[in-house]
């Protein structure tokens, strides 16, 4: 998706017989609404991602006009102050306007880095005995940040398995993650060691096997930790999984979707267990069911390219993880 964003700003010149349209406010025009730029710009700044390239350019003119696309065709949206008037006669305001286009994207891509002892690995379907890719941390914490993604997923494998919370493993990566912040999971079983992975750099933490231990624990979660609590929500055969996928929680997806909303939960990190590692897409059909629910879904499982990404952009999911896929986009094999 592309945006333009035109900034207009009048400008004096001792010809014009007493300045451009000096009362003019300068203003910032996106997509189908104008924004006073003084009183809305720094807000703007905090809420729109751009992502890619962007172009700067400068025009000075007298006669202002913006092409913006609308649905149904391209419209021209004229000037905000066209005429003036000075020293008894007309003319016209000359101003600068400075066009920034720009790709964005409301939807997230997220690398996923897999911990196993001290290397990065990528399993197949969550079975520790295949394992698909192997790399040092170090080495591949490098190659991800250099693709500057919004959010690194971090999950130890280990930590999951065992059930203790490798924290000098998460303060490792967030070191090597620099500004880059990170959703951290994997053996964080009670909530002081879900406090440990947040005092040890993660921005979010994804919380599966504890909040579905007891009928109270998910409550307690979300009470301590609200917006940097993702519950995970692993599936397979219509039920969730836990303990590093080993076991069910004995539970189906409808029910724990319906604990999640009384809970109070805002996002759940949502993987088809069955599409992990696997290249062959996500499970569309369980995003969208996940996505009904008005909770924000992140999707993980199967992701393989920017098509998969519109895909589950459509169905309604807030952000996309890829582990095999972003491997191969940033030139590393596979066996």
């Amino acid at each position: 998706m592309v945006a333009t964003f035109a900034i207009v700003q009048p400008v004096r010149d001792a010809s014009d017989g007493g300045g451009g349209c000096a009362s003019a406010t300068r203003d910032l025009l996106i997509g189908n609404r104008l924004i006073n730029q003084s009183g809305h710009l720094q807000t703007l700044s905090h809420r729109v991602e751009l992502i890619g390239g962007a172009e700067i350019f400068q025009e000075r003119c007298h006669d202002l006009g913006v092409a913006q696309q609308r649905e149904g065709g391209d419209e021209l949206v004229k000037p905000l102050c066209r005429l003036g008037h000075g020293s008894r006669r007309e003319y016209l305001a000359t101003r600068h306007i400075t066009m920034l286009s720009c790709y964005y994207a409301a939807m997230q891509l997220i690398p996923a880095i897999d911990l196993l002892g001290d290397f990065a690995v990528r399993l197949k379907q969550g079975d520790y005995d295949r394992v698909l890719f192997r790399k040092p941390i170090e080495d591949f914490m490098a190659r991800i940040v250099a693709t500057n993604p919004p959010l690194i997923h971090i999950v130890d494998l280990e930590g999951a398995r065992d059930g203790e919370l490798r924290r000098d493993v998460v303060r490792r990566c967030s070191l090597l993650a620099g500004t880059i912040p990170l959703q951290v999971s994997g053996g964080i079983r009670t909530l002081a060691s879900a406090r440990d992975a947040l005092d040890a750099g993660a921005s979010r933490i994804i919380v599966g096997t504890a909040v579905w231990s007891t009928s109270e624990a998910l409550g307690e979660f979300v009470d301590a930790f609200n917006e940097q609590l993702v519950v995970a929500f692993d599936v397979r055969d219509g039920e969730l999984s836990v303990r590093g996928w080993k076991a069910s929680a004995g539970l189906g997806v409808d029910e724990a979707l319906h604990r999640c909303v009384v809970a109070g939960v805002t996002r759940l990190h949502v993987t088809a267990i069955q599409r992990d590692g696997t290249m062959r897409g996500p499970d569309l059909g369980l995003y969208r069911h996940v996505c009904a629910s008005g909770l924000k879904i992140v999707a993980a499982g199967g992701v393989r390219d920017d098509n998969d990404v519109a895909a589950l952009e459509r169905v309604g999911c807030e952000a996309a993880v890829m582990g095999l896929g972003y491997l191969r986009r940033i030139g590393l094999e596979v066996n």
